[in-house]
């Protein structure tokens, strides 16, 4: 089974020449606006074998002289693909640990257990797996007295001065620019401290917690003057939402506003990312800016669009000085001027827009994005939760179904952690009501309900355990109806709804396991079930959480194993967003107007999803609510189509096609 062909989507958009330069004056040329040496790697595999094998190079390098190696280490997600390769070489290539000092960079305060800290997250990520002596782990202790975390603090710097500095530092990159904990506004002289967990920071540690009521209220961290005192500094960053602020950090100047730029100050620091975390850097999304580029469609599109933003004029209205002013005189001397070009991307880009998502029957479809027959087309649109489908194409969901096409929807995940406590006791006592109205005489529902009530108001302590079975059981159930009622309200009928709960997501707790062959093979059975002719997919990436890409990685798995029957052959595989993130102007393939009374259609769908509304544990950074990211991100794709010179409209949802690899 092929386990990450999301990745592959990037790599079809970007030619190896900007990540991998053939010389040393390429990449010279390439990377001048970049202040500190940045390395892109094709996946997140490949970026974390080179970090593993670096530190395994250094470890080994002290082991052959003597010296004990310091290395402050991260927790957090983005590590873990390190440590699982470090892990392997242990055991496969015999590499030790016993000459490793280790200092923990954080660890939360106070902690209600010791389950929840990044201490015992490290131990079963890392340390418990390889040889390492307990008595050369160093660590913050997130149940010390308050009294002593002062002296702690002071401690900890001279512990690492002691151990001979830190030889290396690891560090992952947080969402507002903070590395460890050292939120905008940390000073370069910043040492271990104990710092106040609140806005961004504190969402952002809610993702190593059940729920942001969790999070201990602060954290334990090394400063930036630590830092800056290693000897080796790597920063990793992995993935879309980290794009951004990685251009931040490698492009922009040194402030205290990005706390992560204070990178480019170290003597020998280094950015390791994947593609889609370096998505933003110039050489990426802007070449011509630095070197001549490879020009395909979708690459002169994306100038164009950022040529558009830049003036404030539409496509038909740029002129041959546009061009050459920014950067852009290779087009006019590929095409012979500004008005071919205009022209060109003008047309492309009106051919996007569609009222027909599965394609308009009777109609020449030559310029259209679906094709116009089969009609009417078997549509499966996969959501990764039970609710993904309306908030990322309600509008579009809607329309096929009023288009009279066969519209399944199948939920890949049961969703069930994404439920809060209080909706469970809600609804147990709604359950306890109606057993003593119209089942006096049965008490096992009853009883079943008050002992969860009971569990969940009095008892529950989070243990670090998976939640127990009967409350996951009423918080799927929970989100498994207001699913189908979702669905029923966009036309989709009950029998075309299916949950496939797929086992990778069925822990009981915010850890996952790793996508498997169960979890593909269930995909692929429904695919074979209706040989669909259209098939709609999550490729919302930006997901924090990271379960949209385990999930799109289930379904292009299964494609990838039916790519040869003769039913996939004439199928399309179209690529939604909205929950997280929405496409850029220059990937869309298929944009579909929504007018007003469909958008309040597509909030009204959305809104029968009440677990997830302003209880929901797991809202991520964004402070909009679902219905509201939804709209918005909508009317900004509709705003952009209309700054660029085409028709207004209220609102549109953006698609990409997706090609399955041969």
């Amino acid at each position: 089974m092929k386990k990450d062909l999301s990745s592959q989507i990037t790599l079809t958009r970007i030619p190896q020449r900007y990540y991998r330069p053939e010389n040393a004056f390429e990449h010279s040329v390439l990377t001048r606006l970049e202040k500190i040496p940045t390395n892109i790697y094709e996946s997140v595999d490949e970026g974390s074998l080179a970090i593993a094998n670096e530190i395994a190079t250094q470890i080994r390098m002290k082991q052959e002289i003597g010296e004990s190696f310091v290395i402050a280490l991260p927790g957090g997600r983005s590590p873990l693909n390190v440590y699982k390769e470090l892990i392997r070489m242990h055991k496969e290539e015999n590499l030790s640990f016993r000459n490793v000092i280790v200092f923990v960079e954080y660890e939360f305060y106070p902690l209600a257990s010791t389950f929840g800290g990044n201490v015992a997250r490290l131990q079963e990520a890392l340390f418990a797996h390889v040889d390492i002596p307990s008595e050369n782990i160093h660590a913050p202790n997130g149940n010390m007295p308050k009294d002593e975390v002062l002296d702690f603090c002071r401690k900890y710097e001279e512990d690492i001065k002691q151990a001979g500095g830190l030889d290396y530092i690891l560090l992952g990159l947080g969402q507002s620019s903070n590395i460890m904990f050292n939120a905008a506004g940390s000073t370069i002289s910043s040492r271990t401290r104990l710092v106040v967990l609140e806005g961004a920071a504190r969402k952002e540690a809610a993702r190593t917690f059940p729920s942001i009521d969790n999070v201990p209220a602060g954290v334990i961290t090394m400063g930036i003057s630590t830092m800056m005192n290693a000897r080796s500094v790597v920063l990793m960053a992995w993935g879309e939402d980290k794009a951004g602020i990685i251009a931040k950090t490698v492009e922009g100047p040194v402030t205290d506003l990005i706390p992560s730029s204070y990178i480019q100050n170290h003597p020998n620091s280094k950015v390791v990312v994947d593609l889609s975390a370096a998505y933003d850097l110039t050489r990426i999304s802007h070449p011509w800016l630095v070197t001549n580029c490879e020009w395909d469609n979708k690459l002169i599109r994306r100038a164009i669009v950022w040529l558009c933003q830049l003036t404030g004029k539409p496509i038909l209205k740029l002129t041959n000085r546009d061009y050459s002013e920014h950067g852009l005189g290779e087009l006019l001397a590929l095409y012979g001027s500004a008005y071919n070009v205009n022209i060109k991307i003008f047309n492309d880009i009106q051919h996007t827009i569609t009222g027909w998502p599965g394609g308009k029957p009777n109609a020449d479809d030559s310029n259209r994005p679906e094709r116009a027959t089969p009609f009417p087309k078997k549509v499966i649109v996969f959501s990764p939760h039970p609710d993904d489908d309306v908030i990322s194409m309600g509008g579009t969901l809607r329309r096929l179904c009023d288009q009279h096409h066969d519209v399944h929807v199948a939920y890949q995940t049961s969703g069930n952690i994404a439920v809060g406590d209080e909706e469970v006791i809600r609804y147990c006592e709604y359950l306890r009501d109606v057993c003593d109205k119209y089942a006096a005489g049965d008490n096992s529902v009853k009883k079943k309900a008050e002992e969860i009530i009971n569990y969940l108001r009095y008892e529950k302590v989070e243990n670090g355990e998976p939640e127990r079975k009967d409350v996951l059981f009423m918080k799927g159930t929970i989100r498994r109806e207001e699913a189908r009622h979702g669905c029923r309200y966009s036309g989709v009928k009950d029998d075309h709804v299916h949950f496939l709960d797929l086992p990778f997501y069925e822990t009981g707790m915010v850890k996952k396991n790793e996508l498997s062959e169960a979890d593909k093979d269930i995909v692929k059975n429904l695919l074979l079930k209706v040989k669909p002719d259209q098939i709609f997919v999550a490729g919302d990436l930006a997901d924090p959480h990271g379960t949209h890409k385990v999930c799109l990685d289930a379904v292009l798995a299964a494609i990838d194993d039916v790519k040869d029957e003769e039913w996939m052959k004439n199928c399309r595989v179209w690529m939604y967003r909205g929950a997280w993130a929405e496409w850029e102007m220059d990937h869309v393939e298929m944009a579909v107007p929504i007018s007003p009374e469909e958008l309040r259609h597509k909030r009204n769908a959305i809104l029968k999803h009440q677990s997830q509304a302003e209880s929901a544990p797991f809202l991520g950074d964004d402070e909009r609510l679902f219905w509201q990211r939804a709209e918005d991100r909508n009317r900004a794709t509709a705003e952009v189509y209309h700054q660029l010179g085409l028709a207004s409209y209220e609102a549109m949802e953006a698609f990409v096609q997706y090609i399955p690899l041969r």
